[in-house]
């Protein structure tokens, strides 16, 4: 990997994708970040270490060659270049940064608290404080600075934390006239974990069941993210039909949250039809995923040096049986969703994002895909077994709600397929190999989830350990595009959109 006008001595990371490392001065920082942005590269992450001595900020860009990690040591103060200016996406992240690790960058827009919600006094921050140790003082109310529109007409709708239903908790703060939303600001933070302090200290296989619960509707994801993480501290490949497991595991868990948010989209567009249509297909997926996996949601099943759990000739049968029946009813359920003017009027030209505005804002995965974004991981960089699947691609130009639903169903469709060469291709052989714990060492993974790129970066100390563990969900780039999806539609439509992304809250809030 070479970037013009910046010399970097890059250390190529043992994974099965390609993944750079970097340290960086604060010159280089800055100037790394502007031939990114000028290769049309993506920030994919952003985080703090503050748990040892040499505290430094750590950024990870997504270039067409691969994952390039750049670290900066932090010794004047815990300030660093900002990089929002360049990649909008750092905003929130930078500001989570200072809430937990007391880290600052220099020159940013928007410096307010983001996580913290009062949950523990400013001027403490929990990523440097020992393991476990309580919040020192009393908490005072946190008064939230949300950005006021004004102007002849213009009103508030404050809507959560708290919602009607089985939901998790989010504030939104619209600005209307009448009923047109001009503007969307989203304030997030209630599900704050505590997880990336409770990596601190693990041992790998340990720290794998923290990561499976970052969100569980990603679980074989994270679980895949953080196992390739630990297999590239020690130079270890997990057997070849454990590769081909964890591929059907990731499919499985693509297609069911599909699924679901088909059907949701529907019932917030009030055509309840299709909504239980896909609930019972769902249901009957996530039950087949108990039976032959042993949990409905897979979680647990990715673990460090291969899969906890192996397939029979029954189950492999079973399996290829129900591809095969949801392929035939789904694609049934997408004619009458496609030929039912009442619901499409609902759906085109809602929450439209240009390929453009998808591009400038950092938007990744499945939603930047139906804005016309050709990137998947799968795909760009395929690694192990994807790399022999001939996995493709698929986008969408609409960049609206439908163009969403439209993704969906391509990439279920798509989906379906990979599941069925992995089932008539795998190969036989062990499941498991040994990870060793590997002492002072870094370790990165990177997997196509079904919302996006899920990042998973691990450093171990001098026992072998977990130093710190850094868990990135592609929600941190893509709320800020629903924010911008939003304005010009109707409030009535903001369900409709919220569902047609459908983020996690608790999956950037660690």
């Amino acid at each position: 990997m070479r970037l013009p006008g910046i010399d970097l001595e890059l250390e190529r990371q043992c994974a099965p994708l390609p993944v750079f490392a970097a340290a960086v001065t604060q010159a280089q920082w800055s100037v790394l970040a502007e031939r990114v942005a000028d290769l049309d590269g993506q920030l994919a992450t952003l985080w703090a270490h503050t748990m040892t001595s040499a505290p430094s900020i750590n950024a990870a860009y997504h270039l067409r060659e691969g994952l390039l990690v750049a670290s900066l040591a932090l010794d004047d103060g815990r300030t660093y270049p900002d990089v929002a200016a360049l990649f909008p996406a750092a905003l929130r992240l930078q500001r989570a940064a200072h809430d937990l690790s007391g880290v600052r960058a220099n020159g940013a827009l928007d410096q307010r608290p983001w996580l913290r919600h009062a949950a523990w006094p400013a001027g403490w921050y929990p990523l440097c404080a020992a393991p476990g140790a309580a919040a020192p003082g009393a908490l005072e109310p946190d008064d939230y600075a949300f950005v006021e529109v004004a102007g002849d007409g213009v009103h508030e709708i404050p809507v959560g934390p708290v919602h009607a239903g089985i939901i998790e908790p989010g504030h939104f703060r619209f600005s209307v006239v009448g009923e047109k939303v001009l503007r969307l600001e989203a304030r997030l933070g209630y599900t704050h974990k505590g997880i990336a302090q409770r990596f601190v200290g693990l041992d790998l296989a340990s720290g794998a069941r923290v990561a499976a619960r970052v969100s569980g509707d990603s679980t074989v994801a994270y679980g895949w993210a953080y196992a390739m993480a630990a297999e590239g501290l020690g130079g270890v490949s997990p057997p070849e039909r454990a590769q081909w497991l964890r591929a059907l595991l990731l499919e499985r868990e693509r297609v069911a949250n599909h699924l679901g948010d088909i059907g949701a989209v529907g019932n917030d567009a009030a055509f309840t039809f299709v909504q239980t249509q896909f609930a019972l297909l769902r249901e009957e997926w996530q039950r087949l995923s108990h039976t032959v996996f042993g949990h409905r949601l897979l979680m647990d099943l990715v673990v460090p040096g291969g899969v906890a759990r192996d397939i029979d000739a029954a189950a492999v049968a079973a399996l290829r049986r129900q591809h095969d029946a949801v392929a035939t009813t789904a694609g049934r359920l997408r004619r009458i969703f496609d030929e039912h003017a009442g619901l499409q009027d609902r759906l085109v030209t809602t929450g439209h994002i240009s390929t453009d505005i998808a591009r400038r804002l950092g938007l990744t995965g499945m939603a930047a895909r139906a804005s016309g974004l050709a990137r998947d991981l799968r795909a760009d960089h395929a690694w192990n077994p994807y790399a022999m699947l001939d996995c493709r691609c698929i986008t969408q130009r609409g960049g609206d709600v439908a163009a969403r639903v439209a993704q969906r169903f391509d990439e279920m469709f798509e989906s379906l397929s990979l599941q069925h060469k992995l089932l008539l291709g795998m190969p036989p052989g062990p499941t498991m190999t040994t990870v060793p714990d590997i002492a002072d060492r870094r370790g990165f993974g990177w997997v196509e989830g079904w919302r996006g790129p899920v990042l998973v970066a691990l450093e171990t100390a001098a026992d072998g350990r977990l130093a710190r563990a850094h868990c990135h969900d592609p929600s941190w780039q893509n709320w800020p595009a629903l924010e911008h999806a939003v304005m010009g539609n109707i409030v009535a439509d903001f369900p409709l959109i919220n569902k047609s992304f459908n983020l996690s809250y608790a999956g950037h809030d660690l």
